[in-house]
């Protein structure tokens, strides 16, 4: 057993070589050869890589809905019917959700534990003395939203009971909003207005960074829906109002999707054999999207990849066809020597898994100073994940033993008087 391994080992060393010296003597030929397996390896690595960094970021950002949080809505997330197209139409006529429903429901529903009341307003301009920020959002909220959305909070607080129910001109800002208007982060106790009313500030909340879901608080300001009222006509489909409903703790969502519905039904006075007009959405939903999405991308980079690696691999398997014919007189004394036909096929089929890796290497250090570049300018973490790594050395070997092969077999199977009367 030792002698085969050491066999392997001398094999495996000698090969190397080869093809070392292939690649020092005919550079060029070895480049364009090797480009094909460089550009395939990272086509599909870099497509794969940023689609898990992708992936990440959005799973991520959706899990900040709260995977046990249920949104009562007007308008669904995804179709109700499962099908491709979303039928608007069918929606827009729906009653908006209202405060005083969310106070019956809170009410009928035994398994939630907490709601919370959400409108937005959106493009608003944000002043303080001779400072203003544009774009911002408006978040109108009722007093249990910090417990359904975590708002890590770095200077101030949240609103009491209190504040919210009775409506003060309170307000906590996003991190984009302190350092817009207040550049030295004295914002705690000063005033802002919008559209024209003066909001005093109580807290700030922790930068939390861009959203795909838009679900960060950077640039929001946040007030109790009892002033917004001052603000905007909260029945109206411009502010989008919502519910946000957390199950209680061993509580499941299907059980909690199950007596919403109900208890909506009942306060809508829906009949039987009636459609709801409402929707309920929760996280699941789009995570049931985002596969669907994902298995594209990985089919795309697996088609874009497969190309170039297809054209390297007819590359290899040209350079070991010349690199067979050029060392044929060799072959032929390794044989008169001794040498077995399985030597000198792995010598070659070695040879040739040893060529595609070393270009499949240089396509993953391409990966990673792409991914590296890419993680510098942008908010996501483009990782060359182990696995990726992993996966592009063996498409290389796999495509050095399938582009060796055949040269392999061509030279393992060579009559040693032949092959020395070549030279």
């Amino acid at each position: 057993m030792s002698t085969r391994f050491w066999l392997f080992i001398r094999l495996f060393r000698e090969s190397f070589l080869f093809a070392f010296e292939s690649l020092r003597v005919n550079k060029l030929r070895s480049i364009l050869s090797l480009l094909g397996i460089t550009i395939g390896i990272f086509a599909i690595i870099a497509i794969f890589t940023a689609t898990d960094a992708l992936e990440t970021k959005i799973r991520a950002d959706v899990a900040t809905l709260g995977n046990n949080v249920i949104y009562i809505q007007k308008w669904p997330w995804v179709p109700e019917d499962g099908g491709d197209e979303y039928p608007w139409w069918k929606y827009m006529n729906r009653p908006l959700p209202g405060i005083k429903e969310m106070n019956e429901i809170q009410r009928k529903a035994e398994s939630a534990d907490v709601f919370s009341y959400v409108a937005t307003i959106n493009n608003q301009t944000i002043k303080y003395e001779s400072n203003s920020i544009e774009n911002a959002l408006v978040l109108c909220v009722s007093h249990q939203y910090d417990k359904i959305k975590v708002l890590e909070i770095k200077d101030g607080r949240y609103f009491t009971e209190n504040e919210s129910n009775s409506g003060k001109p309170l307000a906590l800002i996003g991190a984009d909003i302190e350092s817009g208007l207040f550049p030295k982060g004295d914002a705690i106790g000063k005033s802002i207005i919008i559209r024209g009313f003066k909001l005093n500030i109580i807290g700030v909340v922790k930068k939390e960074g861009s959203s795909m879901v838009g679900n960060s608080s950077d640039n929001q300001v946040i007030v109790p829906v009892n002033f917004a009222r001052n603000l905007v006509n909260l029945k109206s489909d411009n502010v989008d109002p919502f519910v946000m409903v957390k199950a209680k703790e061993g509580i499941s969502n299907i059980e909690l999707r199950d007596d919403l519905r109900g208890g909506m039904r009942s306060i809508r006075k829906l009949k039987p054999k009636e459609e709801d007009d409402f929707a309920l959405n929760e996280t699941s939903l789009l995570s049931n999207g985002l596969k669907d999405l994902f298995r594209v991308l990985s089919i795309v980079g697996w088609i874009l990849g497969g190309l170039s690696i297809l054209v390297g691999g007819f590359s290899i398997a040209n350079i070991m066809f010349v690199s067979v014919r050029e060392r044929t007189p060799i072959i032929g004394i390794q044989k008169s020597l001794g040498a077995k036909s399985y030597f000198i096929l792995l010598q070659f089929l070695v040879e040739a898994i040893v060529l595609c890796i070393f270009g499949g290497c240089i396509g993953l250090i391409l990966v990673f100073l792409v991914a590296t570049g890419a993680t510098a300018l942008f908010e996501f973490d483009f990782a060359l994940t182990l696995s990726n790594i992993s996966m592009g050395l063996l498409i290389s070997a796999s495509i050095g033993i399938i582009s060796g092969i055949i040269p392999a077999l061509r030279a393992a199977q060579m009559n040693p008087v032949d092959a020395i009367r070549a030279s």
